[in-house]
């Protein structure tokens, strides 16, 4: 009994040096862990129990059969974050460069499966140089059988991908079809084709860390939600952001206690709005000043940062936030920030996260480029998002709300719940400079200087739109939180069914 015992340990030991030690010593000299040191960051210590451990590839070509390690390149199971339930897979480089073959494949699938039946999250760690050649088709056949799940599971249980080496080809579709993806900055990088490949096509010269590393991919693509500084920094904020989510689709939002009280008033937001409407200020301090202690964890930050979404809580629970930002561009809607906040949007109502939108928009961007973009298509996104959601949707017009923007931002139109309008608010079809000019065309400029003071004291104000309905109530300023925690108590219980339908057709 002792000598098998023996071997179970000598036949663990040899599957946890995965590549053996040469090749960790390599991994560690890149500034990465390896995939289990990654799970022990990741999860709570001692919570891992380990799947499939001693599986092995079943390819015989190309000299393969001599070369089998336990695990074949993916480190599969279940754990927790601050005690919840988590399935994850953790892709081993030092393992024929973390390649998926069939067997790994199968593995990864076999722990997607699971949470799907038990209702928990998935969290991949992604470190590989793609599909494993000697294999061929067969392990393309496993990618497909990996994405076929990221589409199942899309919407039942969250998905989160952490981008910590190498994704390459067809490598990144599974990510992009997760609902998160962070990466790290100078260490991974994620691209169709690499850069031999573009100069040989195109002509274009390009590093890996233009084409498709975490700051291109968190400014520019919009593909990433987060550049982290290095595989601690990633695998320690991705247990911050964990705690936001639900475990599935019909778990409930988490609850952490609070001592900050619902009721709070904060006096300063009534001096947060300046007095000329063309002077910008930052709409993450209301947020900030509206959440629990201040907490808000923002996603995508750097790429189309004229709209802001992340997670706040709000008396110890998970709200989603959508704000126009004037401090970029004026707080405008365009495609990026259409595209960036519907696919959020879409995330919240997925998993019956309630939604708070704070609006200062004026408008969508005008130009050639937005237009020949598809901003028509693109800006529908956002508008279709709203109109489908069923959560609590509550929504706060701090400034401006002009022309198609104001009913795109959660208007009562679009079924929001409560809707709420500081003093400060301007609800029209658009500035009343531009207004004028269009009402009173071909008019003296002392009469259009006349006008448009008319129109500003006729229209730049939340109590027309409050008087059609379409405001539940003109709020002060500081009483902003006690106000949507009230509304949150109220619409816990809210029941909402959109018509039976086998699925929408969003205007991708």
């Amino acid at each position: 009994m002792l000598k098998t015992l023996a071997e179970l340990d000598r036949r663990r030991d040899a599957a946890r040096m995965g590549g053996g030690q040469k090749r960790i010593d390599a991994q560690h000299a890149k500034g990465r862990l390896t995939a289990r040191e990654r799970l022990d960051v990741l999860l709570d210590p001692g919570s891992f129990e380990e799947v499939d451990m001693y599986v092995e590839h079943n390819c015989v070509d190309f000299g393969m059969a001599e070369q089998k390690i336990p695990g074949d390149g993916v480190v599969t199971g279940s754990g927790t974050i601050n005690g919840r339930l988590v399935y994850v897979f953790s892709q081993d480089f030092t393992v024929f460069g973390g390649s998926l073959s069939e067997r790994h494949a199968q593995k990864i699938c076999k722990i997607m499966d699971t949470a799907m039946k038990v209702g928990a999250p998935v969290i991949g760690l992604n470190d590989s140089g793609g599909a494993r050649i000697q294999e061929g088709v067969a392990s393309l056949g496993g990618y497909a059988e990996v994405f076929q799940r990221n589409v199942l599971a899309s919407g039942v249980v969250p998905q989160i991908s952490l981008i910590m080496g190498p994704c390459a080809g067809g490598a990144v579709y599974s990510p992009a079809m997760t609902d998160f993806i962070f990466m790290v900055k100078d260490s991974s990088y994620m691209f169709v084709t690499g850069p031999d490949v573009v100069k040989t096509v195109t002509n274009e010269i390009v590093t890996q860390e233009e084409l498709g590393g975490a700051l291109t991919h968190s400014t520019k693509s919009g593909v990433a939600d987060l550049a982290c500084e290095d595989d601690i920094d990633a695998l320690l904020r991705t247990r911050t952001f964990f705690d936001f989510l639900p475990l599935n689709n019909r778990d409930g939002v988490p609850f952490r206690p609070s001592a900050d009280d619902g009721e709070r008033l904060e006096p300063s937001l009534d001096t947060l709005v300046p007095a000329s409407a063309n002077q910008p200020y930052d709409m993450k301090e209301l947020i900030a000043k509206v959440a629990d202690e201040g907490a808000f964890f923002e996603v995508q930050p750097g790429h189309a940062a004229n709209i802001v979404i992340g997670f706040a809580r709000i008396e110890g629970h998970t709200v989603g936030i959508v704000a126009n930002q004037p401090m970029v561009l004026a707080g405008v809607l365009d495609i990026n920030s259409a595209k960036k906040a519907g696919r959020f949007v879409r995330f919240c109502d997925a998993f019956g996260i309630p939604i708070v939108t704070f609006v200062d928009v004026p408008g969508f961007l005008p130009g050639v480029a937005q237009e020949l973009g598809g901003i028509i298509k693109h800006g529908a996104k956002l508008l279709f998002a709203y109109a489908e959601a069923t959560v609590p949707k509550i929504t706060v017009i701090t400034r401006k709300a002009y022309g198609g923007a104001y009913d795109v931002m959660a208007s009562k139109h679009l079924r929001g719940d409560l809707n709420y309008a500081w003093p400060t608010a301007e609800i029209a079809v658009m500035g009343a400079k531009g207004a004028v000019e269009i009402i009173f065309r071909g008019k003296s400029p002392e009469e259009i200087a006349e006008r448009t003071a008319e129109y500003e004291a006729r229209f730049a104000n939340p109590f027309v739109a409050a008087s059609m309905g379409f405001i539940d109530e003109v709020i002060m300023p500081h009483s902003t939180r006690r106000r949507i925690a009230i509304g949150l108590r109220k619409l816990r219980t809210k029941k909402l069914e959109n018509p039976w339908k086998k699925h929408d057709n969003i205007p991708l």
